[in-house]
Parts: structure tokens; C-alpha cells; sequence
């Protein structure tokens, strides 16, 4: 009896203790997290809403000419000062550019200083316009001068015409839109791929110089949209779509995943109706027309219109403007792929301590 006790009453072999209490299991999402979620998304969804509602609607409500660069040749004449000044009573309307004669009216017109130039001569006045910079201010210049002109017919000359195949140049105007999202998606796909540093670049760069190819085949070659230099025009389709994949990418790399819906909603929903595409950046409000140019849409759509029609003329502008676009990105994605190496390598590391033996 007392060695079964004794084996009974003896030390035991230590045991892990268990809790009474019931393990716990992976955090849930409580109700507060559930209505914060939906107050957000009640909320949120308007405001996108509204932003995208006044970025759209609010610059085609208030279409109209502002500074509109237009020319003025002829002699010092009573006949010619008086039709400039008819055209400055549309105040705010019209920038006046004088001129000696027509040569120097088409000049400035094929060097895209002005849209278009009224020319006085004997048998009345003369109208010149670039369809190829805009259909929409040249079917404006010319209700304008006729109604300055009583009614009456105005001889109308194209100086730069739109291509005869997109007379309207509607399959330009409505390139605008894909090449943004081709650069938003290119943007989105080497984040979400995790590529970074000289792999994203490499992969942004032959991305784009494909789309340039691909666009300049369908929207020149097929569509008859644009003219000139074919592998200009690929080049000018390639650095638009950079700039904006860039940007992109490059945001992602310093913010993050939500890097990519602050370039998509920079570059779509303010690059792409302020970029004036369909009428001018001098029929926009102040300052819409002109935050538009600064964007890569409206200076790819520049970019594009200078070497297809007009021989160059003004590409520096918008061509700089897009090499700063695509620098700054691709500068991003060095830095940011850096930065996370270095976070990487001089983090601390976690070391495991192996529990303490029970007394």
C-alpha cells in the first residue's frame, strides 16, 4: 500500500499547462469595421462621381475661344484696322497677331503661331485656317468672319488641312483616350508583377515603343488619320504612352499599390478632358487649357499634331514635356526600388528565444 502510494505521490512528468480559456482565432472584422466600410463607399462613390463629372462636363459647358491666337494681314489700311478692330470687340476672345501680307499670314500659320489669319483685300476678306490643328476652330473662324462680314461669303483656304481620311480628325481625337489606358496599364502591370529598378524600366520602355508602333500602324497606315514621317509619329505614340506608364509606376514604387490609382485618376480624369484634344487648349477655361498641356495627354496630342501636319513646328514644347513625364517616373522607380533595398538590408532581424524550462 505504501509503494503504491508513494509511486501515486511522486513527481509527475512536467506537463504543458492548458488553458482554460479557448484559443483564439485570426482577428474578424467587427461590425464598426463593416459601417466604417460602408460609410466610406456611400461616400466615396459621389465624390469620384462628382470629380469626374466636373472634369468631363464643366470645360465642354464653357467651350469657347480664349486668347485664341488669330492673324490679321493686310496693309496699315482703314479696311484692315477696322476688321482687327471688330474682331478684339470679342474681348478675351481673340490674341491679335498683325501681319503684312498672306505669305507671312501662312507662315505663321504652318508654324502653328496662330490657328488661322483673315486677309483684306480688295475683293474682301480672306479667310486662312489649319483644319489640321483644330476642325473645331477652323469651323468656328470661319462662322466668326462671316458674321463679322454680314452674312456674306468669305472666301475660306485651308492652309494645313486635316487628313483626308479623318477630315474631322475624330480617329485622333478618340486616340487620346486609349493611349492614356495603355500606359495606365503598363503602370499597374510591373507594380503588380513586382518588378523593379532596371527590370520595370526595361519593361515600361518596350511596352511603350510596341504600342507606339501598334498605334501608328492603325491610326496612319489603316485609318489614314495621320500623315508625315510614319516612325515620327510611332516615336511621338511611344513617349506619350512612357510618360504616363511611367508616372504611374513610378508613384506606385514610392506610395505603394495606392500609387496606382493616384496617377490613374491624375492622368484620366484630369490629363484627359484638360487636354483639349477635341477642341483647343485656347477653348478651355483658364486654367484648364493650360494644366491640360502640362499633362501627358494634351502634350502627346500636341506632340502628335506638330509632326504629322505641320513639318515639327511647336514639337519642342510638348516633346519636352513628355520627356519630363518619363524621366521623372522612371527616376521614381530607381529611388523607390533603392529605398526598399535598403529597408531590406538594414532591417532588423527577428531572433527566436527558446522557451525557459519550467522549475
Amino acid at each position: 500500500m505504501s509503494a503504491t502510494s508513494a509511486t501515486h505521490t511522486g513527481t509527475a512528468s512536467p506537463r504543458s499547462p492548458q488553458s482554460s480559456q479557448p484559443s483564439q482565432s485570426p482577428q474578424q472584422p467587427t461590425s464598426s469595421s463593416h459601417g466604417r466600410h460602408v460609410v466610406a463607399v456611400v461616400v466615396l462613390v459621389p465624390v469620384l462621381v462628382a470629380l469626374a463629372l466636373w472634369a468631363f462636363a464643366w470645360p465642354a459647358a464653357r467651350t469657347a475661344p480664349r486668347d485664341l491666337p488669330l492673324g490679321v494681314a493686310g496693309p496699315a489700311t482703314a479696311p484692315v484696322t477696322q476688321v482687327q478692330k471688330q474682331l478684339e470687340e470679342h474681348e478675351g476672345a481673340f490674341e491679335i497677331h498683325r501681319y503684312s501680307d498672306e505669305a507671312a499670314a501662312r507662315d505663321a500659320i504652318e508654324d502653328r503661331t496662330v490657328y488661322g489669319a483673315v486677309v483684306v483685300t480688295e475683293q474682301g476678306p480672306k479667310l486662312l485656317t489649319a483644319s489640321a490643328a483644330s476642325p473645331f476652330v477652323a469651323q468656328l473662324l470661319q462662322q466668326s468672319v462671316t458674321q463679322q462680314a454680314g452674312g456674306a461669303q468669305v472666301r475660306t483656304v485651308d492652309v494645313v488641312p486635316a487628313a483626308k481620311d479623318d477630315p474631322r480628325g475624330s480617329a485622333l481625337t478618340s486616340s487620346v483616350l486609349p493611349l492614356t489606358l495603355a500606359g495606365i496599364a503598363a503602370g499597374a502591370v510591373v507594380t503588380l508583377l513586382g518588378l523593379r529598378g532596371r527590370r520595370a524600366i526595361a519593361a515600361l520602355v518596350g511596352a511603350s515603343a510596341l504600342v507606339g508602333l501598334v498605334a501608328a500602324t492603325l491610326a496612319g497606315s489603316w485609318l489614314g488619320a495621320l500623315t508625315g514621317n510614319w516612325w515620327a509619329q510611332a516615336g511621338a505614340l511611344g513617349l506619350a504612352t512612357l510618360a504616363v506608364g511611367a508616372a504611374v509606376a513610378g508613384l506606385a514604387a514610392l506610395l505603394g499599390p495606392a500609387g496606382i490609382g493616384l496617377g490613374g485618376l491624375l492622368v484620366m480624369l484630369l490629363g484627359n478632358p484638360f487636354s483639349g484634344a477635341a477642341t483647343a487648349p485656347e477653348m478651355l477655361p483658364d486654367p484648364v487649357g493650360t494644366i491640360g498641356q502640362w499633362l501627358p495627354p494634351g502634350a502627346g496630342v500636341s506632340l502628335l499634331r506638330s509632326i504629322s501636319f505641320f513639318d515639327g513646328a511647336a514639337a519642342s514644347g510638348p516633346a519636352l514635356t513628355l520627356a519630363w513625364w518619363a524621366g521623372l517616373g522612371l527616376g521614381a522607380i530607381l529611388l523607390g526600388s533603392a529605398l526598399k533595398g535598403r529597408k531590406d538590408t538594414t532591417g532588423p532581424t527577428l531572433t527566436e528565444h527558446e522557451p525557459a524550462p519550467a522549475n
